[in-house]
């Protein structure tokens, strides 16, 4: 991609100038006056990429690259996604773009919702355009990136960082999923940072949007769950047989990524919110051990884990956040910490109240000034007197 010309500024539309009444003809000696109807107001030009620099390239996909670019109309800086349309085709990813952007024009644009906090905790849509080989999609610049170099540089984090951005996670799931949008590829990479280190969920091509009302519970939902055989590349579940493995998974059987896809999706296909509250779990497993709950170089092994969880906490991990994950990582997904709740309430209040969050107020997360971010290593003490003072440079992973 190469840097574009500027073009000429966009001409200012005026608004529309009162217009006189015209005289009319006479009429049994009355004069009428007409009044010309007054055209519909200017639309704006639609955005191009001649609109915008193309500066360094901040995050790649299979067939899409995210650019840093600046609006040479007014300064701003944005992520432009830019998908090649031949590799869209050829990697049928038709249905995961169309997906994407839905659910990107629900987040930004649903003004029933956009007083809740959690709102604020997404990717924005700008604007959409196309030329003749692209897609261009217009979003938020997240400038601190992604989370999980956080966790990895620092190898985990401590109890107060692991709460403010759990909880952070969870408030964001509350909004999507009041608007009836599950995300089933919620990770760390998917989980980005404003220039204030707030979160901001992207990555919606594998979500899904189910039909309207209220979330009902994963054990009596029906028009609430998702089968995810509609996708463009679905295929049969995992097989129990290793040697078919491969196959299956050149086939893409599953929505999500292998450490954090919940075990419904892989035994039935099928995804819940719940499903997006297991998620929760593995991250925050993460956030203080430092690596997912479920992990094997064999995508095959991590699947049968998963649904036999089999996984293990390292000495030292936290007793309430343990009992926590313990509540997510649950293989009936009716039976999750919160699986039941926004039946009744707009929030996760069983998870809200769970004693790991004692203290926190999760309606003003977003108005609050992060926790520096401190490591918390488990496998080697608990002693806060003997935790390490070593904390996160921001500026060195931007």
């Amino acid at each position: 991609m190469c840097v574009k010309d500027k073009v000429s500024t966009l001409p200012v539309v005026s608004p529309m100038a009162p217009m006189a009444p015209s005289e009319g003809k006479k009429l049994n000696g009355a004069t009428t006056t007409t009044t010309p109807t007054p055209s519909p107001p200017t639309q704006p030009p639609k955005k191009s990429p001649n609109d915008f620099i193309f500066g360094k390239v901040i995050g790649e996909g299979s067939f899409s690259t995210v650019y840093l670019a600046k609006d040479i109309h007014t300064g701003k800086e944005y992520a432009i996604k830019v998908c090649e349309k031949h590799h869209i085709i050829r990697e049928r990813k038709t249905v995961h773009v169309k997906r994407e952007k839905d659910v990107l024009n629900l987040l930004t644009h649903s003004s029933f919702y956009a007083a809740r906090p959690g709102s604020n905790f997404f990717l924005k849509l700008s604007s959409t355009f196309q030329d003749l080989e692209r897609l261009y999609f217009v979003l938020t610049y997240a400038k601190n990136g992604e989370l999980l170099p956080y966790i990895n540089k620092v190898g985990s984090f401590d109890v107060e960082c692991t709460r403010f951005y759990s909880g952070e996670i969870l408030v964001a799931l509350e909004h999507l999923h009041r608007l009836n949008i599950i995300h089933r590829d919620l990770k760390p990479e998917n989980i980005l940072l404003d220039e204030n280190m707030h979160i901001l969920i992207g990555d919606f091509g594998s979500s899904k949007i189910l039909n309207q009302g209220p979330p009902s519970p994963p054990s009596s939902q029906t028009n609430n769950t998702a089968n995810d055989t509609d996708d463009d590349n679905s295929s049969p579940p995992p097989s129990s047989n290793p040697m078919q493995a491969p196959r299956e998974r050149r086939r893409n059987s599953f929505v999500g990524t292998a450490q954090y896809v919940s075990p419904e999706l892989l035994s039935d296909k099928t995804a819940s919110p719940a499903s997006d509250l297991w998620a929760l779990g593995c991250i925050v497993y993460q956030m203080i051990s430092g690596l997912p709950p479920f992990r094997s170089r064999s995508e095959y092994i991590i699947f049968q884990k998963i649904l036999k969880l089999e996984y293990e906490f390292p000495n030292g991990f936290s007793p309430l956040a343990r009992d926590l994950v313990e509540k997510l990582l649950v293989l009936d997904p009716s039976q999750r910490l919160g699986a039941q709740d926004l039946a009744a309430s707009p929030r996760y209040d069983s998870i809200r109240s769970h004693p790991f969050y004692k203290g926190i107020d999760f309606d003003t997360l977003h108005k609050r000034t992060p926790p520096t971010i401190y490591p918390y290593l488990p496998g080697t003490h608990d002693c806060e007197d003997l935790r390490s003072v070593y904390k996160v440079s921001v500026v060195t992973l931007i």
